[in-house]
This record gives structure tokens, C-alpha cells and sequence, in this order.
């Protein structure tokens, strides 16, 4: 199992404009295929009036399931460029709709290729894409004369604090990750002479969101 993938958290949307002709890249996080042929559904009923609404998306870490559409436009043109940008991107869950309206000019296989790629991208580029990481949540019980060189050790390892309790002690949970738990954990336990309590909790998956983390259900 990958401790890291990347994800798009927030979906946007971009458009290009290639020789008069609009594309318009829609781009939403998905958790299910079924997600992902609705909001094809959903895009080609908004946009029910444009040329092509043309599709593509993937799921899973190792991108199990990966599927595209060229919705009227010649064979390879458009859906299979636009997976190849999610997938070069090395983007999960995730589903991408580019809509066409048609400017008059013929483009050519190359110049539609090249322009729903670009359109796919722009839509990217729109969205909120970060890692969705493996967390082990570690948490120190210690006395406040540790709690600089637990401070200095997050830093150092530049490890998240989830929580931090003060009372009569310290209680502190610490986010770390399967390459850095044991570290951390060793660092800490030097450092206060063994006094400190430290448990490992249930792992979680998270992202940092605007320098906090955002956990998921699974």
C-alpha cells in the first residue's frame, strides 16, 4: 500500500479558446465510478447545447480503473488525451469533462489532441490538488519541562500537531507517517529520558489544506 497519492480536494474549471472554438474542462474529486458517470450525465445535460462533452477519469491508488470518452469526436482525439494528462499528472480519483463548443474551424487530429489536453490541464490548474497521506497519530503525555525539546523534534521533523491539551501536564498528538513513527518516537523518548508517554493511535488518511490537515473516513 502507498502511504501518499495525490488527489484533487477541490475540483474548478478552465477554459481555452483554440481557433474560435471553446473548450471548457470541469473537474470534480471522485470516490466511485458511479460518481464520475454522474456528473458526466450531469455535464452533458448543462451543457446539452455544445458539440462534444468529452470524458475522462480514473480511481483507485494504482489507477484500477480508468476510463474516457471521445463523445462524437474522432477516434483517440479527446478522451484518451485528456487520461493521459490525469494519469501523467499521476492524479487519483478524480474525473474531468471537457466541453466543446464548435468555432467553425476544422482542428485537425493533432490540433484536437493538443487542445484537450491543454483544456484538461487548465482545468487542473484550477483545482486544489495535494497529497492524501497515511497518517499514524502518535500521542506524548509529558511534564512542561519537555515540551520545548518535543516542540524542537516536531519542527525538526516538520510533523504536524493535530491536538495540544494542557493540564496539570502536557498531552500532545503528533501526526506522523509509517516513515517517520519509529523516528519520531525514538527522537522523543531520548530526549525526555524515557518519562514521556507516547501511543500510537488508529491510522487515519489526511491532507494539509492551507497548512492544516483534513482527514478522511477511510
Amino acid at each position: 500500500m502507498s502511504d501518499a497519492y495525490r488527489i484533487v480536494y477541490r475540483g474548478g474549471t478552465g477554459e481555452i479558446v483554440e481557433k474560435k472554438s471553446r473548450f471548457i474542462a470541469t473537474v470534480i474529486p471522485i470516490s466511485s465510478e458511479e460518481e464520475a458517470l454522474s456528473f458526466i450525465e450531469q455535464k452533458k445535460k448543462e451543457y446539452w447545447d455544445a458539440s462534444h462533452n468529452c470524458s475522462a477519469y480514473t480511481l483507485g491508488m494504482r489507477h484500477e480503473t480508468a476510463r474516457c470518452s471521445d463523445d462524437g469526436e474522432p477516434q483517440k482525439t479527446a478522451g484518451r488525451p485528456m487520461l493521459d494528462v490525469l494519469l501523467s499528472e499521476d492524479i487519483h480519483n478524480v474525473c474531468v469533462v471537457v466541453t466543446r463548443y464548435f468555432g467553425g474551424t476544422l482542428l485537425g487530429t493533432g490540433g484536437l489532441v493538443r487542445a484537450y489536453q491543454a483544456a484538461a490541464k487548465a482545468g487542473l490548474d484550477a483545482c486544489v490538488v495535494t497529497d492524501k497521506i497515511y497518517g499514524i497519530p502518535v500521542t506524548i503525555v509529558t511534564d512542561y519541562n519537555s515540551i520545548g525539546k518535543l516542540q524542537y523534534i516536531i519542527a525538526q521533523m516538520e510533523l504536524f500537531t493535530q491536538e495540544t491539551l494542557y493540564t496539570d501536564i502536557v498531552t500532545v498528538t503528533v501526526l506522523t507517517t509509517p516513515d517517520t513513527c519509529d523516528a519520531f518516537i525514538k527522537k522523543v523518548t531520548e530526549a525526555t529520558s524515557g518519562k514521556a508517554e507516547l501511543t500510537k493511535q488508529d491510522p487515519v488518511w489526511f491532507c494539509m489544506v492551507d497548512n492544516s490537515p483534513v482527514f478522511f473516513s477511510e
